[in-house]
């Protein structure tokens, strides 16, 4: 799934980062409300948004308002350490979905990501990503290529992913070690050349839609 985590803790947000995207998410931080505003307006494919409530400017509640205001259906999961029922009820007003009380365990997070996008979307929609023969079901975690299953690692699942969420769009190799290998500064470059040529051969024929933007990174494209 592709959630956008909102968190003005750098250290909380990089946690969540990387417990999220060790699940195979694809995950984008925004450190404000107004930050969190501007990815949601440009990405409408967000799976969920996971917004604390107590942010720098405007405030979660006021977020969460907004983004309801532009017509965005996106499920959002808030984050606050005030336990309040008044305070709970604020939030679910104001357009969340659920509520989560800090300090929390992370399998508790996950487990609400997963029934609000069951709530929030037709199992028959929305979880599919395609790119010619190429299938992803973000839900059931699996690939497919004309209809026959690919075995892949989890990095090559988030590579995988994270081209087809940008499908046609020009994604640099940090791009992509951001998304694959998240607070991993032991990992070269290079590893996202060697992943996407994994990808190549495990996709058989279908391998040739990523195709190799010499001197910048990669596309995956409808066509080879």
């Amino acid at each position: 799934m592709h959630l956008l985590v909102v968190e003005d803790d750098p250290a909380l947000a990089g946690l969540l980062r990387r417990l999220l995207v060790s699940d195979r998410h694809v995950v984008e931080l925004a450190p404000s409300g107004e930050d969190a505003l501007e990815v949601v307006e440009a990405q409408p494919a967000l799976g969920a948004v996971v917004l604390d409530v107590m942010l720098p400017g405007i405030s979660g509640v006021e977020v969460a308002r907004r983004i309801r205001r532009q017509g965005s259906t996106v499920p959002i999961v808030m984050l606050t350490a005030r336990d309040s029922v008044d305070d709970r009820v604020a939030g679910l007003d104001a357009g969340a979905d659920d509520y989560l009380i800090k300090p929390f365990a992370y399998q508790e997070l996950a487990a609400r990501l997963r029934s609000v996008a069951r709530r929030g979307t037709p199992r028959s929609a929305g979880a599919m990503l395609r790119a010619g023969p190429i299938a992803l079901d973000d839900r059931l975690r699996e690939v497919r290529v004309e209809g026959e299953p690919v075995d892949l690692t989890g990095r090559e699942f988030a590579v995988l992913e994270c081209l087809l969420r940008h499908r046609g769009q020009v994604l640099s190799r940090e791009q992509l070690l951001d998304h694959a290998w998240p607070m991993a500064a032991a990992v070269t470059l290079n590893s996202v050349d060697a992943y996407v040529h994994y990808l190549r051969t495990k996709l058989g024929p279908a391998g040739r839609l990523i195709k190799t933007v010499r001197g910048v990174g990669y596309r995956l494209s409808d066509r080879s």
